[in-house]
This record gives C-alpha cells, sequence and structure tokens, in this order.
C-alpha cells in the first residue's frame, strides 16, 4: 500500500536534542550532564501529600482553569512576592507544565504573518509553536558578551505586524538575568503599542550571587500586556510531573483557557492539592538558590584546571563552557566526541539559534548529585 503523504507544519523540526543526548548518554554509559532534570528526588512531605490525596480520593477531573486553592495560594505568592495581585478566578490557570502553557499563549495570540520576537539563544520550543500558528519568528542575537537583550535592535525589529515578545529571565541556556532597566525599556518599546508579552520565569527561584528574580509582574505596564509562565517541576525537583502555571489579565486569560481547555482541559487533579499544600512551606523555594549556587560553585571549582572557559552564570541550574581552545569541532559534533569518548553528555548551543550558529559552546546541567559533578568534571579535566 502506498504511504499517505501529509504535508508537515515543521518540515525543518525533527527529534529535539535533548532526547537525542539523553539516549546518546544511556547508549554510552555517559554521566548524562545534558537534559535539565535533578537526579535527586523531591521532598517527602510533597511525595505523602500526593500519596494522601489519591487516597483521599481526589482522582477525577480538576476543574478547566485548575483546583481553586492552588490558584488561590499561587495569587498570594506573586503578590507577596512580585507585588502584583491577580484575581484566582479568573486570572490564573494550572497548566501541563510550562511547556503546555507557551503552546497555548502562543496559540491564543498569534495569526497567520503577526511577527513575534524571540532573542536567540533561545529555549527550543518558542520557534515551532509560533511557526505551527502561522507566525513570523523575528530573532534578535542577545549580546555575545553577557547575553544581555539589545534593546535598541529590539525596538528597530519592531514592525506593525509584530504581535508578540517573548522573554526568558533566568535565562535558558545562558543563565542570564533581566534587571530593573530591562523593565524600563520594554515599558518605553511597548508603550502605546498592541504587543503582547509572553514572559517565561520558571527558573524564577534559582538565581544566584546576590541578584533577585524581576518578574514582569512587578511592572503594572508590563503586566497588562503580559503572559507570565512558571512550573512547578523547576522548583520542587518534580520534572516528571509536567504541571505549570499561566497568570495573565483576565481579557488575556480568557483567550488563553478558549485554547487551554480544548489541548488539555484539566491538569493532575492529586499533585495540584498537593502543591496547594506545599507551597505554604515558603523555605523550600526560600532556600532553593543557595542551593543550586553551591552547585554551581561546586562545579565552577572543579573545572579551573580544565581547558574549557567557563561564562558566568546568574542564574538557572546551567552552566556554558567555551571550548574553542581545545577544537575546531562544530557543537554538535563535539558533544558527541565527550559523550562517547569522554564519558560525560552535554547540550550544544546550536539548537537554540534558528540559524547557523559557529560559537564553540556547550551547556551543561548541574542540576545533580556532587559526587556526580565531581566524576563528571574530573573526565571534562582530561579533555
Amino acid at each position: 500500500m502506498q504511504e499517505l503523504k501529509i504535508k508537515s507544519k515543521l518540515p525543518q523540526v525533527g527529534t529535539t536534542i535533548f532526547t537525542i543526548m539523553t539516549k546518546m548518554a544511556l547508549d554510552y554509559g555517559a554521566i548524562n550532564l545534558s537534559q535539565g532534570f535533578p537526579d535527586f528526588e523531591c521532598p517527602d512531605e510533597l511525595k505523602e501529600l500526593v500519596n494522601h490525596y489519591i487516597q483521599a480520593g481526589k482522582n477525577q477531573y480538576a476543574p478547566m482553569a485548575g483546583v481553586p486553592l492552588l490558584r488561590e495560594r499561587i495569587s498570594a505568592k506573586i503578590q507577596k512576592y512580585y507585588g502584583h495581585l491577580y484575581n484566582p478566578e479568573t486570572e490564573i490557570t494550572i497548566t501541563a507544565g510550562a511547556t503546555q502553557a507557551l503552546f497555548t499563549a502562543i496559540t491564543a495570540l498569534v495569526h497567520p504573518g503577526d511577527e513575534v520576537i524571540i532573542f536567540e539563544p533561545a529555549f527550543d520550543t518558542y520557534v515551532p509553536s509560533v511557526l505551527v500558528n502561522g507566525g513570523k519568528p523575528v530573532t534578535i542575537p542577545l549580546n555575545e558578551r553577557d547575553f544581555s537583550i539589545d534593546w535598541d535592535r529590539c525596538k528597530n525589529a519592531i514592525t506593525s505586524k509584530t504581535k508578540l515578545i517573548i522573554i526568558n529571565s533566568p535565562h535558558n541556556p545562558t543563565g542570564s538575568v533581566i534587571t530593573l532597566g530591562d523593565l524600563k525599556r520594554l515599558e518605553e518599546i511597548t508603550k502605546d503599542t498592541n504587543i503582547f508579552i509572553i514572559s517565561d520565569e520558571v527558573y524564577e527561584h534559582i538565581v544566584f550571587d546576590g541578584l533577585r528574580h524581576i518578574s514582569l509582574s512587578r511592572s503594572g505596564e508590563l503586566a497588562k500586556r503580559s503572559f507570565i509562565i512558571s512550573s512547578f517541576g523547576k522548583t520542587y525537583h518534580t520534572t516528571g510531573w509536567k504541571i505549570g502555571y499561566c497568570a495573565a489579565p483576565e481579557n488575556l486569560m480568557r483567550e488563553f483557557r478558549k485554547v487551554h481547555q480544548f489541548n488539555v482541559f484539566a491538569v493532575n487533579t492529586p499533585i495540584q492539592h498537593a502543591y496547594a499544600d506545599f507551597i505554604l512551606n515558603e523555605n523550600h523555594f526560600l532556600r532553593l538558590s543557595d542551593f543550586y549556587e553551591r552547585k554551581r560553585n561546586t562545579l565552577v571549582k572543579a573545572l579551573k584546571d580544565s581547558k574549557f572557559k567557563l561564562l558566568k552564570s546568574k542564574g538557572t541550574y546551567f552552566q556554558l563552557l567555551e571550548y574553542s581552545g581545545i577544537s575546531d569541532k562544530n557543537d554538535y559534533d563535539f558533544v558527541e566526541y565527550l559523550t562517547k569518548e569522554i564519558g560525560v553528555a552535554a547540550i550544544p548551543l546550536s539548537p537554540f539559534y534558528s540559524k547557523e550558529n559557529e560559537r564553540k559552546i556547550i551547556r551543561l546541567c548541574f542540576a545533580k548529585k556532587d559526587e556526580v559533578l565531581l566524576e563528571a568534571a574530573d573526565k571534562l579535566c582530561k579533555v
């Protein structure tokens, strides 16, 4: 029988680099510092709460927007730490992870021909999500020196077709963070426009060296036009549970939910109840920056005598390594070499760009046990 033909909406898209490198790490028995997930457990109390709510019978559909108590406590947390009050009934929605929230927000906003400004390197879901909705990604490189945003280039890229700007801070993969000055520039650029913003803040509680997370919800002007997206997985070491949330003004959230109800409808019920209880344990997320800063420092110290150049990570649980003094290989070939010959799997930076990238940089995930980081660093020091 002749194979049926389908016209792909994403003809240039294949399997993600994260899937490829994790499989390669397994195939060659390498230490996996590629895909961004912890190799340690979430808090026992949180697991006990999930079990409690399963046994208590909270096993049917949750409300489409999410368990009300969880939305109420997210609202209270955002108001306490970022100073903006979202109505939990109409302005907060629980999602099947941040990736679903991103896709839903983009789908709710972007029509064929709309332009979307994306700063690169960028998390690899942004561009495909725009393309599949008929939008046009307009990519702007971050400053090479420190991966900050070039606001003049952003302003010059805006046209009458610009619908959306996507911000990510703390930034995956570079570890850069935005400042209050960045918020001011973004306010100026978007004033008196109909441009919307998606702010990907999944690493909000992982910021280093005395810095603080600057949420776009801190700005009343930006909050009016923004979808703020975060993730319980990054905060509570539960990436496999795939639960996040989106906060936005009621008029934006109304459109978000129109899409959400048909691509997901509802999210895991007992886990939502468990998060609603555990979110009251503020010590967990308040200590998270120190926890991961120690891991970053452990890795950096262990690599100080290597031939890699370490680029400053101000947040997230990722560390960039520049290897131009080691090899002329492109980053895909170099991470394959590291995995197969050295025994450490990393992520090349190229997949975070939509165009060819020649910078010789790789990304390591340091959300791992200290002994794993030290073993990996020992191998990398021999490169």
